[in-house]
């Protein structure tokens, strides 16, 4: 299996990017975790273009982290989600659950637009 790179930049409007590359598996559960494992004031986005395979175990950490930024109030989304892990939140049908765009700009612009996601 690819081994899971993490890339963590600040994108448009102080919203954080973290931008993964490999495959977000069981084996990659911890590290990802590990970065992700913050307060995200101005919202997240996870950038998946160049993740080449994601198991259940990724998808329960990304809607851990969906359910999170909810519970506190801050943005949120996936951006430039590949076929094959768009597979997956189809089959598993979470595809309507979480925020997704095009691109990290698209997703960066709705986080700011949005502001706080408050229930």
């Amino acid at each position: 299996m690819d081994k899971l790179d993490i890339r963590e930049v600040e994108g448009p409007g102080g919203v954080a990017v973290i931008e993964l590359s490999g495959a977000l598996t069981l084996s990659s559960l911890f590290e990802f975790q590990d970065a992700t494992r913050r307060e995200w004031k101005n919202g997240l986005v996870l950038a998946l273009g160049e993740v080449s395979y994601m198991d259940s175990a990724g998808l329960g950490a990304i809607l851990g982290l969906f359910a999170a930024s909810q519970r506190k109030g801050t943005g949120f989304a996936l951006a430039e989600v590949g076929k094959r892990v768009m597979t997956l939140l189809e089959v598993s049908k979470v595809d309507g659950l979480v925020p997704r765009y095009g691109s990290v700009a698209e997703a960066a612009a709705a986080l700011r637009t949005s502001g706080p996601q408050r229930n």
